[in-house]
């Protein structure tokens, strides 16, 4: 790092940058890329040849009181994944990725969700404005039927051995829970996943994902493409062994009792099947026009460089409307988009120049062999197209400045060793749900300065933030606009703002690396 990059991260991370990064990079093993790769034990079919899937939109059971109630069901299920090949999955609804839920902005949803799992489970909704009763802290466990151990998992906490530890705080039902979710937020594309102490990265790998997508009249008066000319994308690798099931290094494969991957995949486990909405390679069939696409990486800790590429080896523009958050104030254009796991990005895509009959083709710029290839469109026909992309797409985003800020606070990410083993820290402490790491009033705008060793996707719960620099440089273009979720890569450090004005109580941010999370990359913030 350079000397001004040093100076731009400011206070103890710049001492931090200069004198721990190496030993935190050599703990990691691998300092410059994030987790290893299984290889599946199946044929693998070819690519683009499986049509594309699309999440079907779960219905309400009721809309009284000004709200709408949904009922899900966590569930075993097996379904057909790569073609001719039976796959056991754990299921929101029997369907992978789970159901979507279509929410309207200030209308509230509440999810009754049903755990016939045979584990606990937590359902936290990435993205959400959420009062902490329902936002899916790691120990608020909806237990299944049977199940004795009120606190499953913390006796291993982190994948080391280590003394009994429970949450005092801890909110736990058996069963059944519901989740009661405002919707007091910008439009946008959220995601809800299991978020289980120590146990999410494996829960995620094996089904249990879905989409929330909030919407409002401002933006449907845009124009933006709409109806079967908008596809939400979820974007996952996985891999498969010689039985056809989702192959995954837990050290416990049954995953009721000792968390963790074996020592291979401490920095994450990568898979070398590209799925989309849960296929393999896709295929779509589109009109040569518009297409809205809203990118999700539900990936455990694969990275992706995504680029459009026609049949000729043109790269389509690629005009970014939206963050994590919901729509920029403008319109940004991009050739390639990087994507860390969580991390969403909408945008619009225009197939009208693109020959009638021929491919264009999703790549992934950071993988190689069959990870270079994500899916396809197959341009079938000719269409009249009235959608358009405004030069204004929203003015309420949030203005806030350096001189708003209450403080300013400091944090690293990195390797480190705890209890005789390899860990993921954030400020030098693993995770642990009795600690207060973070207090603020609510109401409080705070700038945050972040490094890490390694990649890192860091993600905050409750608040969107706006990114200020990066290594004391301006903010990259795919920065603009409100996110949840920053993606740093290794070395790199990078400042936030943020204002909690959410609600009052016990929130996280974590490395939305998965199995970096369940090895103790998370931290508390109470908001008071």
């Amino acid at each position: 790092m350079s000397r001004r990059q040093v100076l731009g991260i400011g206070g103890a991370l710049g001492l931090m940058a200069v004198t721990g990064l190496s030993s935190a990079a050599a703990l990691s093993r691998r300092p410059t890329t994030t987790g290893a790769k299984l290889r599946s034990a199946v044929p693998l079919p070819p690519t683009f040849t499986v049509p594309l899937p699309l999440p079907s939109v779960l219905r309400p059971v009721s809309t009284v009181d000004g709200a709408d109630r949904y009922e899900i069901t966590q569930r075993e299920t097996v379904l057909e994944i790569l073609p001719g090949v039976k796959t056991p999955l754990w299921t929101y609804n029997g369907t992978f990725p789970g159901p979507t839920i279509e929410a309207r902005r200030d209308r509230p949803v509440i999810v009754t969700h049903h755990n016939e799992l045979p584990v606990p489970t937590v359902v936290h909704l990435h993205g959400g404005r959420t009062p902490p009763e329902s936002d899916g802290y790691p120990t608020d466990l909806v237990l299944p039927d049977g199940w004795q151990d009120p606190m499953p998992g913390m006796h291993g906490m982190h994948g080391m051995q280590m003394p009994a530890m429970s949450d005092p705080r801890a909110v736990v039902t058996r069963q059944t829970r519901d989740y009661t979710f405002p919707m007091a937020q910008r439009p946008a594309m959220l995601w809800y996943h299991d978020h289980r102490m120590d146990f999410t990265a494996p829960a995620i790998w094996r089904g249990l994902a879905g989409l929330h997508i909030i919407r409002d009249d401002a933006e449907e008066s845009l124009g933006l493409p709409a109806g079967p000319r908008e596809l939400p994308l979820a974007i996952m690798d996985r891999a498969f062994d010689d039985h056809g099931n989702l192959a995954y290094p837990a050290l416990d494969p049954t995953l009721r009792e000792q968390p963790g991957v074996h020592e291979p995949y401490l920095a994450g486990v990568l898979g070398d099947v590209i799925l989309v909405n849960g296929a393999p390679w896709p295929v779509h069939e589109v009109d040569a026009a518009r297409y809205r696409l809203r990118f999700l990486n539900t990936s455990n800790a694969r990275h992706y460089e995504l680029e459009a590429v026609t049949y000729d080896g043109r790269r389509l523009d690629l005009v970014q409307i939206g963050a994590d958050q919901g729509l920029l104030a403008a319109p940004v254009t991009h050739q390639s988009l990087p994507m860390a796991p969580a991390e969403r990005y909408d945008v619009v895509a225009d197939f009208s120049g693109v020959p009638v009959g021929s491919l264009v083709t999703i790549v992934n710029r950071l993988g190689s062999g069959r990870t270079h290839d994500v899916m396809a469109f197959r341009v079938a026909r000719r269409a009249a197209d009235d959608s358009r992309v405004p030069t204004v797409l929203s003015n309420d985003l949030p203005s806030w400045n350096r001189s708003d800020a209450a403080r300013v606070r400091d944090f690293s990410f990195r390797a480190g060793r705890m209890n005789g083993g390899h860990g993921w820290l954030i400020g030098g402490q693993p995770f642990n749900p009795t600690r207060t790491d973070v207090t603020v009033g609510l109401g409080d705008v705070e700038v945050w300065r972040l490094i890490a060793d390694v990649q890192h996707p860091v993600h905050l719960h409750l608040a969107g933030f706006r990114v200020l620099s990066r290594g004391g440089k301006p903010p990259l273009p795919h920065d603009a606009g409100l996110k949840d979720t920053i993606s740093l890569q290794p070395g790199e450090s990078a400042e936030i703002i943020t204002c909690f004005d959410g609600y009052r109580g016990r929130y996280l941010f974590h490395c939305h690396n998965a199995e970096h999370e369940d090895m103790g990359m998370m931290a508390n913030i109470e908001i008071v």
